[in-house]
């Protein structure tokens, strides 16, 4: 056999050797991340190309006058056959728009259930802290219905709420969107109600002033990858978060009960109702 031919089955040989020092769980999540981070690449030269146009990125929690417009209810995301989901469970909502719109708010009810309503404004997670702080020992589950809002304060609150142990829902006829999955997911046991509406989008924000372009594709980076972690510490898959990447501020991908299930968004007993999958 000449020199020529051996050549490439030597570097075969040290590519198999190389890879066989990974364990091959951590070869997938290497793979998975790296994946990760190439989708948050490309939503990072998308808001590149807004600021371009725009001049508009901030952090997500900031508001502004001139925040972007976004519908309390924002219609469900065209998707093909192959991407599944597509259900639009918006006919299902009974909670006022109007109330959906104002800040959150929190009522202890009884049997230890604390209900969230509203938009996760900014200040909200500290508003939450001192309700556990006041009442924590009283309270067994955590319902909510909220359009989503603030990033930093929707994180908060799932590390506060896995902290206490407390439960989370969303009951028939709520709805839990943008960053409320979040706090769905901070959840130590997580129900959906079959009627209920569980949606993500990009997350988004403008400014008074301009951001350049390259921290703009920074921070949408850095914010990604801090979402990734907090998935994985609360034990659902980060890959639920894909969803939210592709999908326009102004549309929601509505999850399937069979993907909430998937992505263990949700866990299983007698209080968890399927939307079918």
């Amino acid at each position: 056999m000449s020199i020529d031919q051996t050549v490439p089955f030597r570097r075969r040989g040290a590519i198999a050797r190389y890879l066989a020092r990974f364990e091959e769980g951590r070869l997938v999540r290497a793979i998975f991340f790296g994946m990760l981070i190439g989708t948050a690449t490309v939503l990072g030269l998308d808001l590149k190309r807004l600021v371009d146009e725009n001049g508009l990125f901030v952090e997500p929690q900031e508001r502004s006058d001139t925040a972007v417009t976004v519908p309390v209810l924002p219609p469900a995301v065209e998707t093909t056959a192959s991407e599944g989901s597509g259900n639009d469970p918006r006919r299902f909502i009974t909670t006022d728009e109007a109330v959906l719109r104002e800040p959150a708010r929190f009522a202890l009810e009884a049997g230890g259930l604390l209900r969230l309503t509203g938009t996760i404004d900014t200040g909200a997670a500290q508003r939450f802290a001192a309700e556990v702080a006041a009442r924590g020992e009283y309270i067994r589950a955590v319902s909510l219905d909220s359009p989503g809002g603030s990033l930093e304060d929707a994180m908060a609150m799932a590390r506060l709420i896995r902290k206490n142990g407390f439960a989370t829902e969303v009951a028939d006829g709520a709805i839990c969107a943008s960053s409320c999955p979040l706090v769905l997911a901070g959840g130590a046991e997580r129900h959906v109600g079959a009627r209920a509406a569980i949606g993500l989008h990009q997350f988004y924000a403008v400014t008074r002033g301009a951001t350049a372009p390259e921290q703009a594709m920074a921070d949408a980076q850095m914010t990604t990858a801090r979402i990734s972690r907090l998935l994985i510490e609360l034990g659902v898959d980060p890959a639920l978060w894909l969803h939210a990447l592709d999908t326009p501020p102004r549309a929601l991908y509505y999850l399937s009960a069979g993907q909430m299930l998937k992505y263990r968004l949700v866990t299983g007993g007698d209080r968890l109702a399927l939307r079918g999958s």
